[in-house]
């Protein structure tokens, strides 16, 4: 039986065992650096780190909270950040003087990231660190410096696990690459 992705499928980039191997190496790092912390909050940006929230928080053995962002810089069916950045929803935590760990799908242009960056500093959490399962570096157009990476990949258009191809197949328990030849509204 084919699977409706298949056809914007051009390869698995990451497939699932090598996600869940990396997602506990750095769980583990984050349990050894936040060893002595009780106030630790996973903010998940929303939609596409959610895959990756639910994973990493379960192999994350301190205590910690979950609140919820969502900020973009894309349009349905665009392949590229529009550059323009807004806040869809806020999280519903005070971050003040917590321990605040972003969790983000994907670090693109880091236009995004860049203002949910600037936006939590001035609510004066205690720190303020990045954790994101794809680095895509060589869209930079902002420095963002990550504390956590998974993985860095090339610049390529990538759906699955949490990241979507319009607004589908973040079910997909890999990151798989879509195929150059398919349009964004297909």
């Amino acid at each position: 039986m084919a699977h409706a992705y298949e056809a914007l499928l051009a390869e698995v980039l990451i497939d699932e065992a090598r996600l869940q191997r990396r997602i506990s190496e750095l769980a583990e790092q984050i349990n050894r650096d936040y060893a002595d912390c009780d106030d630790l909050l996973l903010l998940c940006i929303l939609k596409g780190g959610v895959m990756f929230l639910t994973d990493l928080s379960r192999k994350i053995h301190i205590p910690h909270m979950i609140d919820f962002m969502a900020a973009s810089s894309y349009g349905v069916g665009a392949r590229q950040s529009s550059g323009s950045v807004r806040i869809d929803m806020d999280l519903r935590m005070d971050v003040q003087g917590k321990h605040v760990l972003v969790v983000e799908d994907i670090i693109d242009s880091g236009l995004t990231l860049s203002f949910v960056i600037k936006t939590l500093e001035n609510r004066e959490p205690a720190s303020l660190k990045l954790c994101a399962l794809l680095n895509k570096q060589s869209r930079r157009e902002v420095e963002i410096e990550l504390d956590y990476v998974g993985f860095d990949i090339e610049n390529k258009y990538v759906f699955g696990y949490g990241l979507d191809y319009d607004e589908k197949f973040r079910n997909l328990p890999f990151v798989g690459v879509a195929r150059g030849d398919i349009p964004p509204d297909a």
